[in-house]
Formats: C-alpha cells, structure tokens, sequence
C-alpha cells in the first residue's frame, strides 16, 4: 500500500513533464557556425541526451522529488544579449576559468530551452549528490566547480551506461575504474558506489592536473583520455591551451568543455531563465554495515521490513541483489534507523530462506554411468569359454577373480553392479585391486 501511494503522489508530477520522443541525430550534435562561415558538427557528451523519464524512475526521484507547485515562473526561455552572457560567466565564483564563445552559448542554449526539464530534474537531484562530490573534491584540494563534471556525464544517474561501457555518475571505463582502486566483477561494479566513485574520480583529476597543469586539458582528459590530449597538443605545434588544440580533437571532446562551462552556467543562472528545480526532501540518514558473509537482498527486506528498491538505491553498486561477503567484507548502506535492527537480528537475517537465496552449492558429487552389460566373447577353447562364462555372466557365481588391469569401475559394469555395492561386499575402503584374487559381485 505504501509503494502505490508512492506512484500515486508522483503521477501528476509525470504527467507534467513532456513525453520525450526516441533519440534523434538532432538531438545528438549541435551545428557551430565558425568564424570563417563553415558550419562545424560537434558531438554531445552522453549526459545530455538521456530521456527525462528513465531518470524519474530512479528511486531517490520518486521518493525525494516532486515538481514544485509553489513556482509561479512563465515556462519561458527568456533571450538575452551577449554580454549578459559574458558577464555572467566573469562572475562565478570559479578557479577554473569559464570563457564566453559561441560554442559555450550553443549549450547553454540547449541546457535552457530543449533541455530545461533535465535541468530541473538535476537542480532538485544534486542535492543527493553534490555534498559527496564537494567533500571528495575537497579531499584532493580540488576545485569544487568539478562536481558538475557528473551532469555533463551521466545526467545524475548513478546506473548509467554509456554505449562504450563507461558505467556510473562519473563513467568510468572498467579498466581507468580498476586503476584507481574501483571493484568490478560479476556480481560488484563499484563504479555505480556514489561515495567510492566520487573519491576515485577525485583521484584520477588529480592526477591528470599533475601530467597537464591546466584544468581545462584535465577536463577534456577526463572525457578523451590523456592520449588523445597529448596527440591534439602535438598537432597543435607544442600549444597547450584547450582553445588553440580544440581543431585537433575527437568530435564529443570538442564539446566537452565548452558543456562544462555550460553545466556551470545553467546550474546557477537557472532561475534567470525561469527554469524551476524540483522540490527535493532530503533522503533519511544512512549508515553502514560490514558484511562478511553472503546474503540476499530478500533477506535483509523481508526480516526489517525494508523496500528491494530502497536497497537497491542505497548499494547500487551490487549488480545483482546478491552480496557475496563470503569472499571479501562488503559494505551494506542501510537507513540509519535500521542499523541496530540489523546487528541485532543479524542471525535472523542470514537464516531467513537461506536454501533458496543462497543456493550455491559448495560441493557435488559426480553420477556414475549406469552399468552397461557385455556379451562374452565366443572362445576356441573349452577352459576359456568357461573363464568367460564364469567373468562376464552376471549370475554365473558369486565371486571372479580379478584380471591384470582391472578397475572395480569396469568389474562393475561386467557384473551389472556398482563400485559401491562392490566396496561393500568385499570390505574395500580405497580403489585398489589386485590381480589373481577373488572378488564377490553379489
């Protein structure tokens, strides 16, 4: 009952929001007109091409966001001159500079009109979000205007996927993830861990300040890879300003930081553009448990009472709802109020429909083949018809004597028996036989 009403008090905010049709090239480039005349085409960052309502299916939007009823702002874009633009941009607070062009202007335009309900989505989102990136930014002496690199990313989606498989809010490609310390396996991808990917992300900046030393190349390191900026700077003649090497770089990454000033612009000048954020709640206090055998979801939700989603959207980084604590400690994100609940039903918990949520077997045992029955042999010779006979007829005696080479496995299958049945009549415990001793086989 408390899930439909849920959907029920979301519904209209949904409804409110405009119906986005299938991707379309236009909405995934943008057309620059240069200085010269020539019209450029240059690539958007993923982040901004996600549909609308795949985002308001994320659980922390349901539960947390809500369009605002009290905003009475025209939907309209407003139109400004070009100074405005500039002097805006002058004044952000930055260390990182945030130049005006008509490169920035072409995504600050598409951020404040075709994007505007994304806009809103982010604005009422970041507030799950941007404190972790501020205090791993801060962590690394970072300037903090970089916690917008994740809307121009994954639009504030935590399980995005990008088409080449760079995964979470910061796309991490798996082997840059694993670098900096992220765990990816069957069952794991740390890349979705909002907290552990802030912090590697905050890393990884760091470190591509110290190889460029200009953080408009780190940004765009960020998104090409630091490969693609040192061959864009040799083709460039030496020159290492982002600006002057911008001709020589792959098509997405020519866009990416001009999106970035962009992402820095619509986040603060977004109400001069009558864009309302989502009304956001802030989510209840989590805390954290050591795991240190496996356990189900199921498990945890049917013994505290606690939503599937709800788990999903605290420990996104389990990729199935499996946690396999049985191989390394792995942390459990809980509501602060579950905590207790948790260590003190802990026995509970792991015992609860165990036989089907943990059904993997630790070891099995190998079926043997049935018996298959030879026939004997015809033999030229009287005494070895009588060999054969006595060998290989199933009923011919209770006993025969074991042949140079022979297994019990293959005494068995002569004598439509099994090495089991065999062992017990002849008081074996091991496998071995030897040759010219009797052996019973009924």
């Amino acid at each position: 009952m408390k899930r439909k009403t849920l959907l029920i008090a979301l519904l209209p905010a949904m409804l409110a929001m405009p119906a986005i049709a299938q991707t379309t090239d236009d909405e995934k480039e943008i057309t620059v007109t240069t200085a010269s005349g020539k019209n450029e085409v240059i690539d958007l960052p993923e982040g901004m091409m996600p549909e609308l309502d795949s985002l308001l299916q994320l659980y922390n939007a349901k539960k947390y966001l809500r369009v605002s009823t009290d905003c009475n702002l025209p939907d309209v874009n407003p139109t400004f001159p070009r100074e405005v633009f500039v002097e805006r941009l002058s004044r952000l607070p930055t260390l990182i500079e945030m130049p005006y062009n008509e490169v920035v202007q072409k995504f600050i335009d598409r951020y404040s009109s075709r994007l505007r309900r994304s806009v809103s989505y982010m604005l009422g989102a970041s507030n799950f979000y941007l404190p972790i990136f501020e205090q791993a930014l801060e962590s690394y002496g970072l300037p903090l205007e970089l916690k917008y690199l994740p809307i121009i990313e994954s639009a504030l989606n935590p399980k995005a996927v990008s088409h080449v498989g760079a995964t979470g809010l910061w796309q991490f490609m798996l082997a840059t993830g694993k670098q900096y310390g992220l765990e990816v396996n069957s069952l794991v991808d740390e890349r979705c861990d909002i907290v552990k990917s802030s912090y590697a992300a905050a890393h990884y900046l760091s470190d591509l300040y110290r190889i460029f030393g200009d953080w408009n190349l780190v940004i765009a390191a960020y998104n090409a890879g630091p490969d693609n900026i040192n061959k864009a700077i040799h083709r460039a003649k030496g020159e290492r300003d982002y600006w002057k090497i911008y001709p020589y770089l792959p098509r997405e990454t020519r866009g990416y930081v001009p999106a970035f000033i962009a992402a820095n612009y619509i986040m603060t000048y977004y109400c001069e553009h009558n864009i309302c954020p989502m009304t956001a709640t802030l989510p209840i206090k989590t805390d954290t448990v050591v795991v240190n055998r496996d356990l189900h979801f199921e498990q945890i939700s049917a013994v505290l009472n606690l939503e599937l989603t709800e788990l999903r959207s605290l420990n996104p980084q389990y990729r199935t709802d499996l946690i396999c604590g049985a191989s390394a400690p792995c942390t459990l994100r809980l509501p602060s109020t579950a905590v207790n609940r948790f260590i003190d039903r802990e026995n509970d918990i792991y015992a609860y429909n165990a036989a089907d949520l943990l059904a993997r077997r630790k070891e099995v045992s190998v079926t043997e083949p049935a018996p298959v029955y030879t026939p004997p042999r015809r033999s030229s010779t009287r005494s070895r018809r009588s060999r054969h006979r006595h060998e290989r007829t199933p009923h011919a005696g209770r006993s025969v004597t074991i042949r140079q080479g022979d297994t019990l496995s293959q005494i068995a299958a002569r004598n439509h028996t099994t090495v089991k049945q065999l062992k017990k009549l002849n008081n074996i415990s091991g496998s071995s036989i030897r040759a010219g001793k009797k052996l019973k086989v009924k």
